[in-house]
């Protein structure tokens, strides 16, 4: 064989292996082509529903604000109440608390003195003896 019949074959051979690649590059990037193309048609449904999902989440957002302001409008509706009653109610009730309990406390000194009449006996006659 001569050198030129080597060099064709060679080239022969290296354009067949070139094509070959080539063919399988060409079916790759059509795969690749139609797979973002799907990937394209099926995002389009997945942002509709992600925009009507924020939609409903913003609404309850909103509702829960109106919640939280009408809490804390009743908070402060309580809190001032409290403060009115403590101040027109709660000094006369603490009065009229003490005054029960010390009238209280008379009452069962008197019934345990009633109960022990000899016991303050002893100091009369010691005050009445200086």
């Amino acid at each position: 064989m001569s050198p030129g019949w080597l060099a064709a074959g060679a080239f022969v051979l290296l354009v067949l292996i070139v094509g070959i690649v080539a063919i399988k590059a060409a079916r790759f990037f059509d795969e690749a082509t139609i797979a973002m193309r799907k990937a394209h048609e099926n995002t389009d449904p997945l942002f509709v529903e992600a925009n009507t999902t924020l939609t409903h989440v913003n609404t309850q957002l909103e509702r829960v604000d109106g919640i939280t302001a009408n809490a804390r409008a009743v908070t402060g509706n309580v809190s001032a109440l409290t403060s009115l009653f403590t101040a027109t109610l709660g000094g006369p009730l603490v009065k009229a608390a003490a005054l029960s309990y010390g009238v209280s406390k008379a009452v069962k000194a008197r019934r345990k003195a009633a109960e022990q009449p000899n016991k303050h006996a002893k100091r009369r006659l010691k005050r009445g003896a200086r």
